[in-house]
């Protein structure tokens, strides 16, 4: 076994690692130049920007989990209350060469899954109420060992810091009007902020094709994964073909979706309306593509090991 949290078997994905570092080198490239329009711009102190950027950032690194669940209205389960869930997870995850996680729970109709956290010492496997009562054991064995492998390679972390700053750039181009009418209307404080502005939206927009670059990447690295695991594709692939159908159920509450949209990017399946424009946007590859990957990898096992 190794003693770096992967399985003896278990190859690490150098391609995920690889967009890991460049997605982050170059969101750290474009945050600095953003911070430097704010300093410039706005008159304040490089090292008053820097403390306040460290400061959330701390925050948002140590309540990563907690904010997700919290968004998810999730809770910690013990072993008395969920035994099954809690003996699935920590078999898979002694396979897996990893810490048992803890187990969070959330009652909804949608059928979901995720992990967060920021290290393998400190993550949560969070299911719903949904998936737990409407896939069978093999397709949920499946699922949770997507969600683990997601803290095997450590892609929770860089997904959460990627988030961040975009999330705040985000934030200054809703509020730009409002914020702008605080600062004041002469010609040089219009013009200052303009350029805030199209800093905003260029730090906005280059996150979001960073950030849904890697996590479409990070999701086919989860399913390769699972079905190194468990060594049965062919669940996985079940397994998303329902979530997939269930999830953009006219069924579902819309409160349900409006409260599933904050860790969307998390899920295992994206959950959205049925020909909703999201769908271009979105942070997971499409069904096909991941449903032919595993059928790839199950042809694979099967030359490999014939009957």
């Amino acid at each position: 076994m190794s003693t770096l949290g992967r399985p003896a078997w278990y190859k690490p994905d150098t391609g995920l690692a690889a967009r890991m570092v460049l997605t982050m080198f170059l969101l750290g490239a474009v945050y600095v130049v953003f911070a430097f329009v704010l300093g410039v711009f706005l008159h304040i102190s490089w090292i008053v920007i820097a403390l306040i950027a460290v400061v959330i950032a701390g925050i948002q690194f140590f309540s990563a989990d907690k904010i997700a669940l919290s968004s998810m209205r999730a809770r910690i389960v013990s072993e008395q209350e969920k035994p099954q869930l809690h003996e699935l997870i920590g078999r898979l995850a002694a396979q897996a060469n990893l810490p048992k996680p803890r187990v969070a729970w959330v009652d909804t109709s949608i059928p979901n899954a995720f992990a967060t956290g920021r290290d393998k010492n400190h993550a949560v496997v969070c299911v719903t109420s949904a998936l737990y009562q409407q896939l069978s054991p093999p397709e949920l064995e499946a699922v949770l060992a997507h969600e683990l492998t997601h803290i095997i390679n450590r892609d929770m972390l860089v997904m959460t810091i990627a988030a961040f700053f975009s999330m705040v750039a985000a934030l200054i181009v809703q509020n730009f009007f409002w914020i702008g009418g605080g600062y004041g209307r002469g010609r040089g404080n219009q013009s200052n902020f303009a350029l805030i502005l199209l800093a905003s939206v260029i730090t906005y927009a280059v996150s979001f094709v960073l950030i849904r670059t890697l996590s479409r990447y990070r999701e086919l690295a989860a399913d390769r994964g699972s079905a190194l695991i468990t060594g049965a594709p062919e669940h996985l692939a079940t397994a998303l073909t329902k979530i997939s159908g269930m999830a953009s159920s006219s069924r579902i509450p819309e409160r349900d979706f409006r409260q599933a949209q904050t860790v969307n990017a998390l899920f295992i399946v994206p959950t959205l309306k049925r020909n909703s424009f999201q769908a271009l946007l979105s942070t997971h590859p499409s069904l096909e593509e991941r449903l032919a990957q595993l059928q790839k990898m199950q042809a694979q096992m099967e030359q490999a090991h014939p009957n």
